[in-house]
């Protein structure tokens, strides 16, 4: 698994490609969402990996369990390196997603599972006002994430502020991926729970997704190199 993917929140193949090739990222690991998934479904895959680049599918499955299995299952053969599902699918919906990815795979090592606990762009305030959740976003992720673990799953999508208590939780080997990652200086936009590369590396989070502050950067070369460097000296 890489330490940083770059978030392809780009609207077609052809732009991601460009810009992947015009700003010297080709063979960086990246992070495919549903944006650029569903306009261009597996050729996208494809494309990237001929160029050598691992890749996180972020499709965030949720649904019944039966579904999710086979959905994994037919995404499993893609070639991906991590996919993720939505934790609050429960125990059962989590562990169809591993089986499928396991009979996918047809003897080849099997994509990296996540679930999915708190949006980072969920706050306290939506979470007891909106969703109606008792308890910190804290709390919530933590529970979240131990669902994740009995299910199967090989770690969680998270925050930096919970990696720690995750950790403690469910083990130094259980794996945190965190998104919301912003150099010091760069607008959060609607990330309400970001950090800096280096406090996702104090905190201990295991890989971090970053978007914009790379795709949106005018040197997006420039940016992705800083991040790494502030990452490697977090």
């Amino acid at each position: 698994m890489s330490s940083l993917y770059i978030a392809l929140d780009i609207e077609n193949k052809k732009k991601a490609l460009q810009f992947l090739e015009q700003h010297q990222l080709e063979g960086t690991a990246v992070k495919v969402g549903m944006e650029l998934f569903y306009q261009e479904g597996p050729s996208i895959i494809a494309g990237l990996k001929e160029r050598n680049h691992d890749i996180f599918l972020d499709l965030k499955l949720h649904d019944i369990p039966t579904t999710v299995e086979n959905a994994m299952r037919n995404l499993s053969r893609l070639d991906v390196d991590m996919v993720n599902v939505h934790a609050q699918g429960g125990i059962e919906m989590i562990a169809a997603a591993k089986k499928g990815l396991e009979e996918g795979c047809q003897g080849k090592e099997r994509p990296v599972l996540l679930a999915v606990t708190q949006l980072t762009s969920t706050d306290q305030k939506m979470l007891s006002e909106e969703l109606r959740q008792q308890g910190t976003v804290e709390e919530s992720v933590i529970h979240l994430a131990k669902l994740a673990k009995a299910g199967g799953a090989d770690g969680v999508v998270c925050s930096v502020q919970e990696v720690k208590a995750i950790k403690a939780a469910c083990g130094s080997s259980f794996l945190t991926v965190t998104p919301g990652i912003r150099p010091e200086g760069v607008q959060q936009n609607d990330q309400k729970r970001s950090a800096t590369p280096v406090e996702a590396k104090q905190q201990g989070t295991d890989a971090i997704v970053v978007g914009r502050a790379i795709t949106a950067a005018s040197d997006p070369y420039f940016s992705h190199q800083q991040i790494i460097e502030e990452w490697n000296h977090g």
